[in-house]
């Protein structure tokens, strides 16, 4: 009976929807019942429901790159910068270099393979794109980007992948379709000795050189500022991005060698303008050094690929990667470059600086919205980190995730049809339009200073991240930029997730045995003494005859560099994280922690919001909050608050019972604690913080209170 009444409903349904077709005469709905609101009644209506809070605070929205976003954004106001007449893939790209976008050709899943051994890094890029990548993208460790031999460091595996000799980048490649898929390869430094590897390896597998597509690109520019110095001068880096430039265009021409990746800048803080301004920079003095050493501008336009960090003001990432394409053009067409040379090639990747050691799986949600902005931005790639990245090496259930994040974009949200979605929006567009004349400004005050070479010497580059990352620490500190799990909502019950350290020891000594029998075998002395950086096919011949990347180095050319000033790596979060550490670890080793009571005066509503919102700022530290239900007088609370033995007292009421209970409380607190602190919960009005203080409030907790430094004066007072 009931699938007969199921049947007969979808039947009524079917001819409800003919007949809503059918019918064309629809009758038109008058509208002028509803008055069309103007700016200033809108305004209006939202200060009447922000009921006293400024209206210019609240509803406008300042950024790190000096930008305020608008409430509202009007047609009127937007007209003269929408692209009424320009369509992707024509004139400036600001829409997209491809006329189709991704209809025809997908943004690349380029998931990060970085499995200390090669020959599991191996296994690990076949089940990447049985899995539904589509790039074969490599990460190599520290000492492999430096040309280090494994048997001299102490942390290999450090990032990705240790290679040494030809044997690894054998197993490494060993198996892969190298003609069906692209290559990505980050070498560090310089391209070359790591390219000569790769390039005997495919030999060695019987591949077809030819065939290589993808990047095996040097950026030695910001490895410079990563690290203050480099194992050869920039110039003679810059001969060997020449040699290995002309090596591919001449017998890879599918392969491009420097990758200007904005890490460097992304994590020490900068904000979207100075990552873009400052990589741009370096995009440029590449395109100036091959010049120099015989390439045309098309040819050298062509050897570089663009790497950025998406972050976490999501309207800004889009913008950013759609002011960047007509920028470069801009660049490119200046230098004389044709049309196919002035089309940018983006990888995007979540910037490292908004991931979080705790509560991680939240990572999930921060690169999700990192990812789909970049898709809107328009990327050609896309590497998504796993949650766990900043705690270890993905796993298997990890970098699935990543994974079929971008997979899902594709394939069930219908990313692919949309062509330049955010074209046209009003929001977009002027956003677009402030922050490409940002970028232009800052681009030109490098220019100025000769370049970016010459303006990290100077120090100027590292000073404005500088001042970025320092208000960053502070809106973190003051809870003005909310980490979830971290600054706000942390998880007492959180269980840490195994960090998985690898065995150092034990791969070292894998990798030494390993290398040393290599070595042993192999008679590459010969071909190392022939070795000329301006020659890639000596270089590659010393590779097929079993030399190291080490000694590939070495007989390439080491010197002494100029130090600079570097850039470290940071993470919005690591503060906060390293505050709950220190809380955590004492805990553990002596089974004490900061304790706090809550003076909760008068009944549950009374004092419940400003309790939980207190608990909530204390527990950011680890802390120990011991909460009640309330006292009904000062002696009852006191009385309490000395049988706990609390460390630091919070007084929780509302600011209408403030005045009376402060005066009689304060005092009795510090005289049952001697040594706590006495808190208040909420901020003094100007008026009475005289009289709060008096009585022997120490310090107030409230939305402005500085969390950070809070917490840490009660850790150092606990002995932490």
């Amino acid at each position: 009976m009931s699938n007969e009444k199921n049947s007969s409903g979808e039947l009524d349904l079917q001819d409800l929807i003919r007949k809503a077709e059918a019918q064309t005469d629809f009758p038109e709905v008058p509208l002028d019942e509803f008055a069309i609101p103007t700016y200033d009644e809108w305004k209006d209506a939202c200060i009447a429901l922000l009921k006293g809070a400024p209206f210019e605070k609240k509803l406008f929205t300042k950024t790190y790159e000096g930008i305020t976003f608008s409430p509202m954004y009007f047609h009127a106001d937007t007209e003269p910068i929408q692209p009424a007449k320009s369509y992707p893939g024509m004139g400036d790209y600001l829409r997209g270099v491809e006329a189709n976008g991704y209809v025809n050709a997908p943004w690349g899943i380029a998931q990060a393979c970085d499995e200390t051994l090669p020959k599991e890094n191996n296994e690990l890029l076949q089940r990447e794109i049985e899995k539904g990548s589509t790039i074969y993208n490599i990460k190599v460790d520290c000492a492999t980007r430096k040309a280090k031999d494994a048997r001299e460091c102490k942390h290999i595996g450090n990032g990705g992948v240790s290679l040494t000799t030809l044997g690894d980048v054998t197993a490494l490649l060993n198996g892969l379709k190298l003609d069906t898929y692209p290559l990505y390869v980050y070498t560090g430094e310089s391209a070359l000795p790591l390219l000569a590897l790769i390039v005997a390896a495919v030999k060695k597998n019987g591949g077809d050189v030819s065939k290589l597509r993808g990047v095996i690109g040097a950026n030695p520019i910001c490895e410079y500022v990563a690290n203050g110095t480099l194992n050869q001068s920039v110039d003679k880096l810059f001969d060997e991005a020449a040699t290995v430039a002309k090596w591919t265009l001449k017998n890879a021409p599918e392969v491009k060698t420097i990758f200007v990746q904005s890490d460097v800048f992304s994590n020490g803080g900068a904000n979207d303008v100075q990552e873009v301004a400052y990589t741009i920079s370096a995009g440029v003095a590449y395109l100036r050094a091959l010049l120099e050493r015989g390439l045309t501008i098309d040819e050298a336009a062509s050897q570089i690929m663009f790497g950025f960090s998406m972050g976490a003001n999501f309207f800004m990432q889009i913008a950013k990667l759609r002011a960047v394409r007509p920028i470069w053009a801009q660049i490119i067409k200046e230098f004389g470059g044709n049309e196919e040379s002035q089309k940018i090639h983006v990888h995007g990747r979540p910037a490292k600086f908004f991931s979080t050691v705790y509560d991680p799986y939240v990572n999930m949600l921060r690169e999700t919205t990192q990812l789909f902005s970049g898709v809107v931005g328009g990327v050609d790639s896309f590497e998504n980190s796993t949650f766990d990245e900043p705690v270890r090496k993905g796993d298997e259930f990890s970098r699935r995730i990543a994974r079929n994040m971008q997979i899902i974009l594709q394939e069930e949200f219908g990313l692919l049809q949309p062509i330049d979605p955010a074209g046209g929006s009003w929001a977009v567009e002027t956003l677009t339009k402030e922050i490409k004349e940002k970028i232009w400004a800052e681009f030109q005050v490098i220019e100025g200073k000769g370049g970016i070479v010459a303006a990290l010497k100077e120090g100027y580059p590292q000073d404005e991240i500088a001042k970025v990352l320092d208000a960053r620490f502070k809106a973190a500190e003051t809870r003005k930029d909310r980490i979830v799990g971290n600054n706000m909502y942390a998880n007492m019950t959180e269980e840490r997730i195994d960090a998985r350290a690898e065995s150092q020891e034990e791969n070292l000594k894998v990798r030494k045995v390993t290398i040393d029998v290599y070595l042993s075998m192999v008679k590459a002395q010969d071909a190392l003494a022939n070795v000329n950086a301006d020659d890639a096919e000596t270089v590659i011949a010393a590779a097929e005859k079993g030399a190291t990347i080490a000694e590939l180095r070495q007989a390439l050319g080491t010197a002494e560099v100029e130090e600079i000033k570097s850039i470290e790596a940071h993470r919005w979060s690591e503060r906060f994280e390293a505050l709950r550490e220190k809380t955590e670890k004492f805990k553990a080793e002596t089974g004490d922690n900061v304790k706090v009571f809550l003076a909760n005066m008068g009944p549950i509503p009374q004092h419940k919001a400003r309790a939980d919102f207190t608990t909530g700022f204390l527990q950011v530290g680890a802390f120990e909050v011991l909460g009640n239900n309330g006292f009904a007088t000062v002696d009852e609370a006191a009385a309490a608050a000395k049988e706990s033995g609390a460390d630091a007292v919070v007084i929780c009421s509302t600011d209408a019972t403030y005045p009376e209970i402060i005066p009689a409380l304060a005092p009795k607190l510090h005289e049952v604690l001697p040594n706590a602190t006495v808190f208040l919960a909420g901020a003094a009005p100007k008026d009475l913080k005289e009289t709060y203080d008096a009585a022997g409030i120490d310090e107030y907790i409230h939305v402005k209170a500085n969390c950070y430094k809070i917490l840490q004066a009660l850790q150092a007072k606990k002995g932490m």
